[in-house]
Order: structure tokens, then C-alpha cells, then sequence
């Protein structure tokens, strides 16, 4: 019986377009972010913020010095921001029927100018934030840690106090899948911007 539905945020809970994001730094000023960014995993500076190993000031320092010139806070987040299509709030919506019965988290790569957004009212048009529709947010620049490592999976189950095979997994990457199902965790692969209810309505059905 499953008890713990966790959600990927990128990917699943919002749609995101790498390439725009990938345009929006070039903009400003980054030779070749296709070195640092991607839809799943970051490099250089882009991964230590996401793995919490600086903070976002930092970040501003370290991506000013890559493009050369004196950059804003604003300006990394509108960077971030371009991943951005569309909040998938309709979906949030649904979920919260689901919350009588099953315990909603958040477990994601992410960082400090995504989830100042996110976890604010201007998250979805009705003014929820991700604290207010999920029961638990495990995210990776808090965390110290990133998927698909097994120690991100392994801090999840064990500060959620959750049992691997009482968790069902969510996430559009292939290797952040594999390394949820190898330690025992249900998952369920779905892909970028398509409406994942369906499959995840029939999972439930079926695991009950």
C-alpha cells in the first residue's frame, strides 16, 4: 500500500524548457551555458548552488565573474526563471484531493531563486505556494545533496519517515528513477509537459 507520493518539481509539477533558460544566460552573458546547465543535473557553479554548497549571493559573484561583467540578484533569477513554461496549478489542484489519503512531497534539484518563487503566493494563480499544497519539501540545496545520488533518497526516507516500498517515486529522469527504484522505492517515469494523472491515478488503483 502506498502512503508517501513524492514529486520531482521540475519536469512534473511545472513544465520547463531547458533551451529558453539556456537563452536567458547566454543573454546574460555566459559563453556556452550548455557546459553548466541541463534539464537535470548542473555543473561549476550552477551545481554548488543547487547542492547547497554556496548560497545565492554567492552565486550572483561566481556567475558575474563568468559573464564578465557586475550581475543582480534579479538578474540570476530571471536566468533560473527561463526554465519556466507553465505551473501546472490544475494538476496541484487534483492533488490536493488526494491528500486525505496520501502524504504529498516535494523532492528536488533546485535552488534558492526558484524556490523564493515557489514557495510564495505568486506561485500559482490562486496564491498557493508549494508550503501550502505539499506536506513536505525535501529540496536539494537545503539538503546538502543531490539526485541522483542514494544519499538524497536515503535522508527523504529517513527525515519524511518514509518506507521505501510504502513511497511512490515521480520524476521525469531516467537515472533519478533507477536510483529511487534500486533502493526499493515505487516509481513512476512521466515525461516533461505531459499530464501525468492518468498513469498516477491508475498506479494508486492498483497498489491499493
Amino acid at each position: 500500500m502506498i502512503k508517501d507520493i513524492v514529486f520531482d518539481f521540475g519536469g512534473v509539477l511545472i513544465e520547463i524548457d531547458t533551451e529558453n533558460a539556456l537563452r536567458k544566460f547566454n543573454s546574460l552573458g555566459l559563453d556556452n551555458p550548455q557546459k553548466y546547465l541541463n534539464s537535470y543535473k548542473q555543473e561549476g557553479a550552477f551545481y554548488a548552488l543547487e547542492n547547497g554548497d554556496i548560497d545565492a549571493e554567492e552565486f550572483v559573484k561566481e556567475l558575474s565573474q563568468l559573464c564578465g561583467r557586475e550581475l543582480t540578484y534579479n538578474d540570476a533569477f530571471e536566468g533560473w526563471m527561463g526554465f519556466v513554461v507553465k505551473v501546472q496549478s490544475e494538476y496541484m489542484q487534483w492533488l490536493q484531493e488526494l491528500r486525505p489519503h496520501y502524504r504529498l512531497s516535494i523532492l528536488s534539484n533546485t535552488n534558492p531563486f526558484l524556490q523564493g518563487w515557489a514557495r510564495s503566493s505568486s506561485f500559482t494563480p490562486e496564491g498557493k505556494s508549494l508550503d501550502d499544497l505539499f506536506d513536505q519539501l525535501f529540496l536539494s540545496y537545503l539538503m546538502h545533496c543531490s539526485k541522483p545520488s542514494d544519499e538524497i533518497y536515503l535522508k527523504m526516507l529517513r527525515e519524511g519517515d518514509m518506507k521505501p516500498e510504502e513511497t511512490l517515486f515521480v520524476d521525469d529522469g531516467t537515472k533519478n528513477i533507477e536510483a529511487a527504484r534500486s533502493l526499493g522505492i515505487n516509481v513512476l517515469q512521466v515525461k516533461n509537459g505531459e499530464d501525468w494523472r492518468p498513469a498516477l491515478k491508475k498506479f494508486l488503483e492498483e497498489h491499493k
